[in-house]
């Protein structure tokens, strides 16, 4: 059919209105699909067995009803439903799967030992699915369909969004959709070489001149990797941030006060270089810039640092020196100070665990948005970094593929991962964590003691002391999610929620309980002369010194101080928790997990946030696990992990479409002396200037 488009106006080339938007998907470019990859279980198993998921009920086999329909199909077909999925015909999968509009003779018996027959028509498991997530009508059951379901491109416009013959506009040779799937880099060169007539030149003078500065100012503050397309929600939080930040430069304001919140977030050292060029840019237009920041280069770029502590919550809140840096580097008092003059460190290892190569798991053909068909390696029992500029692979190496086949295979986890050929080595693993920094908890019911655990069993000790037996408690009686014991005006909260309704909501404490939680009765029963809403009010340092003599709970609260969150309040809400303390109270749990070493944890730039003296605390942890025989990976760009890492598989050597190839495997010594590695280059700078040869010895 020819394509007739009207008259052509910016509008005409956008997918969020209805004059360009493809009308098939409505300008989104997916659509839901049933994956069947997501709907069978293990192919050795039967149909009769429960290799179809939906129709089968946990633990029984098949539904009844389909398995009648089933026996129907087998009888048209000629196949049996006790063979295991995987020797049946592709005819008969096919079949099974998507109906084909089969009428089959179904026949069963009814209470009185009757047979009935009747025919039906085989929908097919596939479009049973799709139907079923068509028709919920609660957000449960759609998110119960949805569980088979994954995004897949648009089958009319193939993922551009567009109509077709908004794409057949084309300038020199490219598509909107084609401009818009370059990276920024990509794009930067496609849009400085486009070759004008003297009269478009003329036309596009002042658009190309826009859309040239924007791109130079999105490179300037590190994100050439991005592609255009990009979804905002698929963006970190450092990047959106930085898109905002080279928005403001682009603006060319002055006597603005800026605020950012680490921008050096998952950013490479010579990425993190860039942005601070870009951030002193800004100062010069005339601004003001306040940075809360942690890293070192950055620091060391400010004109006047204001640090905060000495240490952390209880113990912090304090200015613990507000000058320049020259005057920060002298004061003792301040532990920033310290580790920025050299006082304190993060040592080097000076022997490094030995690299077994009998025990590796291996990725082999990786081929996940940006990687060229790479195999990589990561020893066991040891602990390793997978480095790399922003945007050159790594969360497509060791999230997409890696983290979601362990996650299938080891913890039964329905998940679909990344391209890729195979993965090898996994009979040496029996379980995979991941340890992000998202919340422990998403109500303020959440906190530490309830998340390690460690609640039940003070719980238990409360209801048996002799005050709670004389009352006949029970440790439910301790709980604030249960009526019996908690304050019934807050229903446990100990807080009153004060609708303001323009305004955000308002939060009391409550008058009944004054935010202890708890009924006066519940409040009578003590243990050492404290009741349970003063243990849960009690530092964790404190509390572990309070239940010392009680080895079962003295365990939780020693690895919580391990781990550095010794200032935080055993109840203390997770909601007020930051990201890294969250991914702290996660570790916590896992290392007073007996281990049999055959764990393996993947970590996602687990420093962000984390000053000098908490990453120290964190190597510390990394270690104990390691130390237990497990296995840690982390994808990371702070190089005092790097150089702890027993091993290290960088990629690159640039981001986007530039990477996805391992420019570099081995221990940080040999990855240093690798020219061609960016993360090499920085880390063979930090051995010099630390100048430490006894560190340089590989074990």
């Amino acid at each position: 059919h020819p394509l007739q488009l009207t008259e052509i106006e910016p509008r005409t080339f956008s997918f969020n209105a209805p004059f360009g938007a493809c009308p098939t998907c409505s300008g989104l470019g997916t659509r839901m699909s049933v994956d069947v990859e997501l709907m069978l279980g293990d192919p050795e198993l039967s149909i009769r067995e429960g290799v179809l998921i939906p129709w089968t009920t946990q633990g029984k086999g098949l539904f009844q009803y389909y398995e009648r329909l089933l026996e129907g199909l087998s009888d048209d077909l000629g196949f049996s439903l006790d063979t295991p999925w995987r020797e049946l015909t592709a005819e008969v999968q096919n079949a099974v799967l998507h109906g084909e509009n089969f009428k089959v003779n179904v026949k069963w018996k009814n209470r009185y030992g009757r047979e009935m027959r009747y025919t039906s028509g085989f929908e097919g498991v596939v479009p049973y699915i799709e139907r079923q997530y068509v028709q919920a009508e609660s957000d449960t059951q759609r998110q119960r369909w949805s569980e088979y379901l994954r995004e897949v491109p648009c089958p009319a416009c193939n993922g551009d969004r567009l109509k077709p013959e908004v794409l057949a506009v084309l300038v020199h040779g490219r598509s909107i959709a084609d401009a818009s799937r370059l990276s920024l880099a990509e794009a930067q060169e496609y849009f400085a070489t486009l070759e004008l007539t003297e009269r478009e030149a003329m036309i596009a003078a002042a658009v190309l001149r826009e859309i040239r500065a924007r791109l130079e100012f999105l490179i300037q503050v590190g994100l050439n990797y991005l592609n255009l397309s990009r979804s905002a929600g698929s963006l970190s939080g450092g990047e959106a941030q930085r898109i905002r930040l080279a928005t403001q430069i682009g603006s060319g304001l002055t006597g603005v006060l800026y605020v950012l919140d680490e921008p050096s977030i998952g950013l490479h050292q010579r990425d993190n270089r860039r942005l601070i060029e870009t951030l002193l840019k800004l100062k010069g237009l005339g601004n003001t810039l306040i940075v809360v920041e942690h890293d070192e280069e950055t620091i060391h770029a400010a004109d006047w640092i204001v640090d905060i502590g000495p240490r952390a919550g209880v113990d912090g809140g304090h200015v613990v020196h507000s000058g320049p840096l020259a005057e920060l580097l002298a004061d003792s008092d301040s532990i920033t100070g310290d580790y920025l003059a050299g006082r304190r460190s993060i040592p080097t290892p000076r022997k490094r665990r030995k690299i077994d190569k009998k025990r590796m798991l291996e990725v082999v053909g990786a081929r996940e948005n940006n990687l060229k068909q790479v195999s990589a390696q990561f020893p066991l029992g040891v602990l390793t970094a997978v480095t790399g500029v922003s945007g050159s692979g790594k969360s497509s190496l060791v999230n997409d593929i890696l983290y979601q086949v362990l996650a299938a295979r080891l913890n039964g986890a329905r998940t679909v991962p990344g391209k890729h050929t195979r993965v090898t080595g996994l009979d040496n693993l029996d379980k995979v964590v991941h340890v992000d920094q998202a919340p422990i908890g998403r109500t303020p019911r959440s906190n530490p003691a309830t998340y390690t655990g460690v609640f039940d069993r003070i719980r238990t000790l409360f209801s048996e002391t002799p005050e709670a037996k004389a009352r006949g408690y029970q440790p439910g009686r301790f709980s604030f999610n249960v009526k019996g014991g908690r304050c019934e005006a807050c229903a446990g909260d100990g807080t009153i929620k004060i609708e303001m309704n323009f305004l955000p909501d308002v939060y009391v404490d409550c008058e009944v309980c004054h935010g202890k939680r708890y009924n006066r009765d519940t409040l009578a029963v003590h243990y050492k002369g404290k009741n349970i809403a003063e243990v849960l009010e009690m530092p964790i340092a404190e509390a572990a010194d309070f239940f010392e003599p009680i080895q079962a709970i003295h365990r939780y609260m020693k690895t919580l101080v391990d781990v550095g969150l010794g200032y935080v309040r055993l109840g203390q809400s997770a909601t007020t928790l930051s990201g890294g303390e969250a991914q702290r109270v996660k570790l916590a749990t896992e290392l007073q997990r007996r281990s049999n070493g055959r764990s393996i944890y993947v970590l996602d730039e687990p420093t962000t946030g984390l000053h000098f003296e908490d990453v120290r605390r964190l190597l510390e942890v990394l270690n104990g696990l390691v130390d237990k025989g497990n296995t840690v990976i982390v994808i990371e760009h702070n190089l005092d992990v790097i150089k702890s890492a027993d091993w290290i598989i960088d990629l690159g050597p640039e981001g986007g479409s530039g990477g996805g190839e391992i420019i570099a495997t081995g221990t940080p010594e040999q990855v240093a002396g690798v020219p061609e590695s960016y993360t090499g280059q920085f880390l063979a700078e930090l051995f010099d200037a630390h100048d430490a040869p006894a560190a340089r010895k590989a074990g």
